[in-house]
């Protein structure tokens, strides 16, 4: 039997303190480790596109509709908001301006619609901006952006209706009904616990 006596039997006991303490630490993180599982996956910001569209009109009160060449149904100069910061405002100016040569300067937010995924589409945010009354002159100098556009018209409510897709459709059919609002939309029809009928006075920057 080896006897340990004096700074060898302090040492030894410090030691084996030592050993006990590093276990009982490795013990420990063992079962932390346990108790918090799988290290949760990253959030993620969900990514919802947007798009804004106008409502241009003539001293007749027909609405400017456009003939896309990449889909079946007519629809409205607009598009879709660039990822860049591009405000719906802006994004609309910018689609009228590139799609049909047209420079509007103000307007009023008439709608905004959610249109939820679909296998077929990404849905996603809508906004309908009213940009008035444009008199003949302006409308004569439309210049269709043609590799996107293949003619235009200007048609009354209910020829617009026919001709637009379900969506815009109901959306444009809408805003006509609430001509001083700015309604809430869902899948372009509205939603019954939302006041659609107060005015919207906002209008966008010069």
């Amino acid at each position: 039997m080896t006897w340990v006596g004096g700074d060898d039997a302090d040492a030894a006991d410090a030691a084996g303190a030592a050993g006990a303490a590093d276990a009982a630490d490795a013990a420990d993180s063992v079962r932390s480790a346990n108790s918090l599982g799988p290290e949760p996956a990253a959030f993620v910001l969900p990514r919802i596109p947007a798009s804004a569209g106008a409502l241009i009109f003539d001293e007749l009160q027909r609405l400017l509709i456009v003939n896309p060449t990449y889909k079946a149904h007519w629809s409205i100069p607009g598009g879709i908001m660039e990822a860049d910061g591009e405000t719906p405002w802006e994004a609309c100016r910018r689609e009228v301006r590139e799609e049909v040569g047209l420079d509007v300067g103000h307007a009023r937010l008439a709608a905004v619609d959610f249109l939820r995924p679909k296998s077929s589409r990404p849905g996603g945010m809508r906004f309908l901006f009213d940009c008035g009354v444009l008199p003949t002159a302006v409308l004569d100098g439309i210049r269709l952006q043609e590799e996107e556009l293949s003619e235009h018209r200007l048609v009354h409510a209910d020829e617009a209706f026919s001709l637009l897709s379900g969506p815009l459709s109901r959306r444009v059919r809408a805003v006509l009904a609430a001509p001083e609002a700015c309604v809430y939309l869902e899948n372009g029809r509205t939603v019954r616990a939302m006041d659609t009928q107060k005015k919207c006075s906002g209008k966008g920057p010069v």
